[in-house]
């Protein structure tokens, strides 16, 4: 382990990535939720999930998620392949104030960011300080967004 407490691998890492990171909503967590973490964690030796608080999630799409912020953190927690769970607040969303904080070699998402300016630029950022941004597929057919349509229908 490192001062930062992070373990990092030695000459035996197939990884591409010592330390991952990615950050989300994670609310009603589903099968395309866990796809996209098995993706990182198969990218990555040690792997940080950011979960946003209710607050954020507010300011962001509108609305209040179903599950409050710190159950979904307790949820994240307890995934295996999920080394750290981090809170994401206005004090470290931004992409770069994560790295100052972590120290992550690659940042992961979903590809429905992939070619926003202001993730083009991040990227640029990061590739400035040895970091990269690797993007995943979405699950198809399965969302949040979804399964709260479907609670909803099913309730009327």
């Amino acid at each position: 382990m490192d001062s930062d407490g992070v373990a990092r691998g030695g000459s035996h890492n197939l990884k591409p990535y010592k330390v991952g990171y990615i950050a989300g909503v994670f609310d009603l967590f589903h099968i395309g939720h866990l796809n996209v973490l098995r993706a990182a964690k198969e990218k990555c030796e040690y792997l940080i999930v950011g979960v946003l608080v209710d607050e954020l999630v507010f300011y962001f799409k509108k609305k209040t998620p179903f599950i409050p912020g710190d159950e979904r953190l307790q949820i994240i927690e307890s995934i295996k392949l999920v080394d750290r769970a981090v809170p994401v607040s206005s004090s470290n969303i931004d992409k770069m104030k994560a790295w100052e904080l972590y120290q992550f070699d690659c940042l992961f998402s979903g590809d429905d960011w992939r070619n926003e300016p202001s993730w083009i630029e991040d990227t640029k950022k990061l590739n400035q300080v040895g970091s990269n941004i690797e993007f995943f597929p979405y699950t198809k057919g399965t969302s949040s967004t979804q399964i709260k349509k479907l609670i909803e229908q099913s309730i009327l």
